[in-house]
């Protein structure tokens, strides 16, 4: 018999955003500590500074919106062939409840958290459903 198993509940946030129990697990998945915030406040339950773009990827995007669709598809890609950003995928999947991703970038909209959000959502709903 197979075991029914939750879909954690996928959000976004920036990391300079108050905290709120609301939260429930939080990540951050920058490859870099956010300016200004101190480790003791930041309230995190885990760094995974490897599931963000590789540095190469992030500088040529250099947060340029114009440039946002075509990053987005080289981010899932690295996303879905790296071996170590897959099985930090997979461990985010595999986590229940509510699961707030913390980023730094100042565009809500144009950053690679949106994108590691949709692949989740994604992933989760066709792993899941």
């Amino acid at each position: 018999m197979a075991v029914e198993r939750e879909i954690p509940h996928f959000q976004i946030k920036r990391i300079y955003e108050p905290y709120a129990a609301s939260d429930g697990t939080r990540i951050l998945v920058d490859r870099l500590w956010p300016r200004g915030v101190l480790k003791a406040e930041a309230r995190i339950d885990r760094w995974m500074k490897d599931i963000a773009p590789s540095p190469e990827l992030r500088k040529w995007f250099g947060h340029q919106p114009e440039r946002f669709a075509e990053f987005a598809r080289m981010y899932e890609q690295e996303l879905t062939t790296d071996a170590t950003k897959q099985a930090l995928v997979t461990e985010l999947l595999s986590l229940s409840g509510t699961v707030t991703l913390l980023y730094a970038a100042k565009d809500e909209r144009h950053n690679h958290a949106v994108v590691l959000l949709e692949l989740l959502r994604k992933t989760a709903k066709e792993g899941f459903g």
